[in-house]
């Protein structure tokens, strides 16, 4: 076989003349590009300079450096926002909380406070309604009585009554006297302290009953009367 014929596939052999026809169109097909490379209002002057080869790009297979660890850095402080932001709700929930619950023991104090108020005045109420109970004996009788004249300003002390208690009646409070001046003049002494019965009407306290023989009623009056006469019973000793 001859050298200059070259064998390609299918048996057909490139000649010579075949190989300059394909290199002039390779010729033409670089000229044509760099022709329309060319803008329209420029010059079409052409040079004998050899066109331009396209730039080559450079790729790397380096991991580019710091991106992760921005990424990283911006989920971080996104993350430290969330949990400062549920930090404050948190503090603002249990500041919440304590100012409920301080207003709701400072209620319940108050009420309590009320409560014992109002039990207290109940039972002021019920003490000052109910009246003190005295025994239905002398004892009873003489210290009633003081209690009734120390509120009507009437002096008088338990030892000083009942001496002239003792020595007017002994005690009973249904003793009349029926043999004296007074009985002969039809207005005998009667009761405990043998009071005739014009002293009584002019002495009775009010709020005491209107009977002689009551011996509260009886004490007061007849206290009343020396209290007039004789500054107090203290200061009598004998009929009066």
């Amino acid at each position: 076989m001859p050298k200059h014929i070259l064998t390609r596939g299918h048996g057909r052999a490139l000649t010579r003349h075949h190989k300059i026809a394909a290199a002039g169109v390779a010729a033409l097909g670089a000229a044509a590009i760099g022709f329309s490379a060319v803008p329209s209002n420029a010059s079409t002057t052409t040079t004998a300079e050899a066109p331009a080869q396209t730039a080559k790009v450079a790729y790397s297979t380096q991991q580019i450096q710091g991106v992760k660890a921005d990424v990283n850095s911006q989920l971080a402080g996104a993350s430290v926002k969330v949990e400062q932001i549920a930090a404050k709700k948190q503090a603002a929930a249990e500041a919440a909380a304590k100012k409920k619950a301080a207003a709701e023991a400072k209620a319940a104090k108050a009420r309590q406070a009320a409560e014992s108020a109002s039990r207290s005045t109940e039972r002021a109420e019920v003490k000052k309604a109910a009246p003190k109970k005295y025994a239905n004996n002398l004892d009873g009788w003489i210290r009633e009585a003081m209690s009734i004249m120390k509120k009507n300003g009437i002096p008088g002390s338990y030892e000083g009554i009942h001496r002239n208690i003792m020595r007017e009646s002994s005690g009973n409070p249904k003793a009349i006297n029926l043999w004296d001046i007074n009985a002969q003049k039809g207005i005998p002494s009667k009761g405990l302290l043998q009071v005739i019965p014009p002293t009584f009407e002019a002495y009775h306290v009010k709020g005491t009953p209107k009977n002689i023989y009551d011996p509260v009623a009886n004490i007061v009056a007849a206290c009343n009367y020396a209290a007039d006469k004789y500054g107090t019973m203290d200061n009598v000793d004998s009929a009066y």
